[in-house]
């Protein structure tokens, strides 16, 4: 082999290689930061007479659901804050600031006071730390969204970025994973005591080890093109990086995030955290049983989203979401009225599966999507914002939404509720264009207009030699 070959061979290595480890260091951050997000609702059927007192579970568990919601309101903040971190900062400070945020809020919630020992107090402390998680996932979904997708190959966005869910999903695997671990080896009275303590301990031990990999992540190109054409002094008229000003000049972008979310975050919501729970008190399913159909039906949920990421790089973006919207929209009411009649842990698996294929259309690609929306010096805030709004108002809400229905004796209400936001979502993925082929950096557009004009050179040569 010829030295120049070796030469040339080497860059290209080098930069898989830096790819897999953007892919690698984003994704196992984003498992440890929704493991601790999703640990809370997982655990909550044990915890919640611990903080709040009664004899109705029912009601436990609406005062611990409000508390999971409230988290969701302080993600706009945390989007705001952290996003224009990440525009302005780069995405690899804002993804180390998320996961030291959420180990202490982790740490919070594990040595918090019962209300034994303390009344309300560690009630408070609950919230004061779920609040402090909203902050921190306001900004991680951004922060790994757009550097999940800036990191990936132009051709390999929506399986990049599908590795955001699969990260998300597998975070939540964890969280149950260890639950039935638990449930194994633990009386039920063991973890309503102490032992729902341990995967918060756990999960702000895990932070710490990911705060040592993000460290040792690069940036992407598409942040340091623009943060090099700023210093050189590229002028905006639109304001700084990551202000809200300059996403004011993509308002019609960042409300086409928001309906696109709804639909989406919703149906998520209502078959991954909610679902538990439903199968439980609804279904009639021991808790071991509806525990154990959530982990089998998320596993093969998170081994769908690679596999969906990768046809949207080749049929585009639209054709998965307009297919989730449909299915959601039409589907939810026979699926969850299905659920709710499900007496046995094969027949609860299916129709979770039934649902959660449905959503891989949302999930495997909304990353993508929303990151391709933006130009790279609004990016992050131009997710996040938008984002995060969307998600207090409708996916913090959900379980309330469905708990509140079920308390006033209207369950299949909030049937029709999912499939009324999956409607609006539907409207919205019909008349938005597909961004398949954005370029997210300026190198990616004279590299798609090199690439245009060899075609349309090689048309003419054609035509010329006919």
């Amino acid at each position: 082999m010829s030295s120049s070959a070796v030469t040339s061979g080497s860059p290209h290595r080098e930069e898989r290689a830096r790819r897999r480890l953007a892919l690698i260091g984003g994704s196992l951050g984003n498992l440890v930061e929704w493991y601790d997000w999703f640990v809370y609702a997982s655990f909550a059927i044990y915890f919640a007479d611990s903080f709040f007192p009664g004899d109705n579970p029912t009601t436990q568990l609406l005062n611990t659901a409000g508390i999971f919601a409230v988290g969701f309101l302080m993600r706009p903040v945390g989007g705001w804050i952290l996003g224009r971190a990440a525009d302005r900062h780069g995405r690899k400070s804002a993804l180390t600031l998320t996961v030291t945020m959420m180990s202490v809020a982790a740490l919070m919630i594990a040595v918090a006071p019962t209300y034994g020992q303390a009344g309300y107090f560690g009630a408070l402390v609950l919230l004061l730390a779920r609040l402090l998680q909203g902050l921190s996932i306001g900004g991680e979904y951004a922060a790994s969204a757009t550097y999940l997708t800036e990191a990936s190959a132009r051709d390999r966005r929506g399986l990049g970025s599908s590795f955001q869910y699969v990260s998300m999903t597998c975070g939540q695997l964890l969280g149950l994973g260890i639950l039935i671990t638990m449930q194994h080896t633990l009386t039920a009275a063991q973890l309503s005591s102490w032992g729902w303590r341990i995967p918060f301990v756990l999960g702000a031990l895990f932070a710490v080890v990911v705060f040592w990999l993000r460290r040792r992540l690069q940036e992407t190109d598409a942040f340091k093109e623009e943060s090099e054409r700023s210093s050189d002094g590229g002028a905006h008229d639109d304001g700084p990086r990551g202000s809200l000003k300059a996403l004011w000049q993509h308002r019609r972008q960042a409300g086409l995030v928001m309906a696109l979310t709804l639909g989406g975050t919703v149906a998520y919501y209502t078959y991954t955290t909610y679902l538990t729970k439903y199968l439980v008190g609804s279904a009639g399913l021991p808790k071991t049983t509806a525990t154990l159909v959530s982990f089998t039906a998320l596993a093969l949920f998170a081994v769908l989203q690679p596999f969906a990421g990768m046809l949207s790089d080749r049929i585009g973006r639209r054709p998965l979401l307009i297919t989730f919207a449909v299915g959601c929209t039409l589907g939810t009411y026979p699926i969850m009225t299905a659920l709710g009649s499900a007496d046995s842990y094969w027949s609860a698996l299916g129709l979770s599966l039934l649902a959660l294929v449905i959503v891989t259309g949302y999930t495997s690609i909304n990353a993508a999507v929303k990151a391709e929306l933006f130009p790279t010096r609004v990016r992050a805030l131009g997710v996040a914002l938008p984002y995060a709004v969307a998600n207090a108002l409708f996916g913090g809400t959900a379980e309330y939404v469905a708990l509140w229905f079920k308390s006033g004796g209207h369950e299949k209400m909030f049937f029709w509720y999912v499939s009324g936001c999956a409607l609006v979502s539907l409207v919205t993925y019909v008349l938005m264009p597909d961004t398949r082929d954005a370029a997210l950096s300026r190198a990616e557009a004279a590299g798609q207009g090199a690439a245009d004009g060899g075609a349309a050179s090689a048309k003419a040569g054609a035509g010329a030699a006919r």
